[in-house]
């Protein structure tokens, strides 16, 4: 891997060796390259972007092209062991809809997000400017993110929705969090499921 990323620890960890993985929004899909090599799964990414797509196609990942806005269109019910957006789900418009959609085609559903409610972007906020971060890289004119969000507001939305949350680790600068995670914690990775 070009960098490390711990949420790709977490990640691996949840993934059983020869799984079917499919990962929206892959990049140039350096998680599925890591997870092909470590795991041995069969790797599938979802990308829009043609620069990243051909970079995936580079990384050696089978990479669809598609707007992940309008659903998981072509693809089986239940095909996939786990569906992955990774640092993804901030950038959609449609959060409900690519959550059902992660849920009908995978048996498991693995996300992480930044947490907005993470106390020195609560800082910043109090400082009258827009938090840049490690988990917020950019400005607030130049972010591709439409949705900003909390621990607590995700799990909230999950419960409102019957998803199921299995598992939620979360993060302080690669630190794992284990109290106060909603003020605490700069990245949440949750693994969820269909409840029932």
């Amino acid at each position: 891997m070009t960098s490390y990323r711990y949420d790709y620890d977490v990640i691996t960890q949840w993934i059983e060796p020869g799984e079917k993985v499919l990962d929206l929004g892959c990049g140039d899909g350096e998680l599925l390259r890591h997870l092909m090599d470590v795991r041995q799964v069969q790797g599938y990414g979802v990308e829009n972007d043609p620069d990243k797509l051909l970079a995936s196609v580079n990384n050696g990942v089978n990479v669809i092209q598609m707007d992940l806005e309008k659903g998981l269109v072509g693809l089986e019910d239940g095909f996939f062991d786990h569906v992955i957006m990774s640092l993804s789900l901030q950038a959609m418009h449609n959060t409900l809809g690519i959550l059902a959609e992660m849920l009908r085609v995978g048996r498991e559903a693995v996300v992480s997000f930044p947490n907005f409610g993470y106390w020195r972007h609560r800082q910043s906020i109090l400082n009258g400017r827009m938090p840049v971060s490690e988990s917020l890289p950019h400005q607030w004119f130049n972010t591709p993110n439409v949705r900003f969000f909390t621990i607590a507001d995700f799990d909230a939305l999950c419960e409102m929705n019957g998803i199921a949350v299995r598992e939620r680790l979360a993060f302080d600068e690669g630190k794992l969090v284990l109290d106060e995670a909603n003020f605490l914690a700069s990245v949440a990775v949750y693994r969820l499921g269909r409840n029932g």
